[in-house]
């Protein structure tokens, strides 16, 4: 049951333990460049950048800043982002600055949208074998997992990592991940002993998989406990999207906390192409339950947000997963204690290609839902450690912190 889908442990930091490590393809072309609004120039955060006709793909950062590889030569790239044109262009030099319009809507009377947004949802639902992969796929990813502590950095994690899907007429629990390379990056500072860490690491992405893992949300007795409204519809790439907005009908009378969200479904194919999630914090021991696995008897941990966004892209004729991101806000305290400290846990996974042929991860290398990845990695100083990879390019305020942590300070 994956209805305890996000975990956390608040235990002492333990010792680096082991890293994983293949091959792969050299990706030796490299372009690299900054996302803006094109009406406000304000960066512009998690816009999928893909190379035409290839796999390869990553995302902006919040600075709007993304690096994409690949192992020929890259003519043009690709920008797609929630609300705006999608745009194709020339790579022309190593360093781009690409700007993206808001797609305007004009819908003529015949083109109004109307319907029960329920009967939306539950359709697209039923057409989930046919909208999404019917054959077992292997998916390459970069995975990235940072804890704050107010504000500042004391815990980095990253990874490349491969995950086993099969088709989506099945369920979640024949997928698997892998690690391939890993490091972790902690403070040394003795007042950062208290580390909060998270279980499942880049199966997370498997967890979170909520078309292919209806538990969550689109199973059709939980579908029953909430309430749908239909949104003003937007564009997501050049794709009309329902917008379904969706709220707990009566969250009290469930033993288990709900969510607040958004689903945006392609208008024609019916195929959901991004879901937004925020856990029902009224009641704050049904949210505690869900997020909490284990911790010291003294310690106090409160709750304050838990929300995910998980997002799909059509290649193809068939609807992948492309990206998830979640974030958990808490405050953490002694009961001696009097003033809490607030903790800001985010973590994030991109698929950034698409592995032939698709071979099943061996049981002896799975990465298992109840592994936490900072048990499972070694800090690297190589400075050429992700040259090989689609990675989500580092903020400037989480490079900066990755180098006080290697420093110690």
């Amino acid at each position: 049951m994956f209805r305890k889908f996000l975990t956390l442990i608040a235990a002492l930091v333990l010792p680096f333990a082991l890293f994983a490590q293949t091959d792969t393809v050299r990706l030796g072309y490299i372009v690299s460049g900054k996302v803006l609004d094109g009406m406000t120039g304000r960066p512009l955060e998690s816009v999928h950048v893909s190379v035409p006709e290839r796999h390869y793909a990553t995302v902006t950062n919040a600075d709007g800043e993304f690096s994409i590889k690949s192992d020929q030569p890259i003519i043009e790239v690709v920008f797609s982002y929630v609300g705006y044109r999608t745009l194709r262009q020339q790579s022309g030099t190593k360093k781009m600055t690409v700007r993206l319009v808001p797609e305007s809507i004009r819908l003529d009377e015949s083109s109004i949208i109307t319907g029960d947004p329920y009967e939306i949802v539950r359709t697209a639902v039923n057409l989930i074998p046919d909208n999404y992969p019917d054959h077992p796929e292997l998916l390459e990813c970069f995975y990235r997992e940072t804890l704050q502590k107010r504000n500042r950095y004391t815990y980095v994690s990253e990874a490349v990592s491969r995950i086993y899907k099969t088709e989506y007429n099945g369920t979640v629990y024949r997928d698997r991940a892998a690690l391939e390379k890993s490091r972790v990056l902690l403070s040394q500072r003795s007042r950062d002993t208290l580390s909060v860490k998270m279980q499942g690491g880049p199966t997370q992405a498997i967890t979170f998989d909520v078309v292919k893992n209806p538990e969550i949300l689109l199973e059709q007795d939980e579908l029953k406990l909430y309430t749908f409204e239909m949104g003003m519809p937007l564009y997501i790439g050049d794709r009309l999207q329902f917008v379904i907005h969706f709220h707990p009908s009566n969250p009290a009378e469930t033993d288990w906390a709900l969510y607040h969200g958004t689903m945006y479904i392609d208008r024609e194919l019916l195929s959901f192409t991004r879901i937004e999630m925020t856990l029902d914090m009224s009641d704050v021991g049904k949210a505690t339950r869900l997020m909490v696995v284990k911790k010291p008897l003294a310690l106090r941990l409160t709750p304050k947000e838990l929300s995910a966004i998980v997002t799909y892209r059509l290649q193809d004729g068939k609807s992948r997963l492309e990206y998830f991101r979640s974030t958990m806000r808490f405050n953490c305290d002694w009961k001696k204690r009097l003033i809490a400290t607030s903790y800001t846990l985010v973590n994030e996974l991109v698929v950034t290609d698409l592995r032939e042929p698709a071979v099943q991860i061996p049981r002896a290398e799975m990465f298992r839902t109840n592994d936490i990845l900072s048990e499972k990695a070694a800090e690297f100083q190589d400075p050429d450690f992700w040259k090989d990879y689609n990675i989500i390019e580092p903020t400037e305020s989480l490079e900066h912190a990755i180098g006080r942590l290697r420093r110690g300070r």
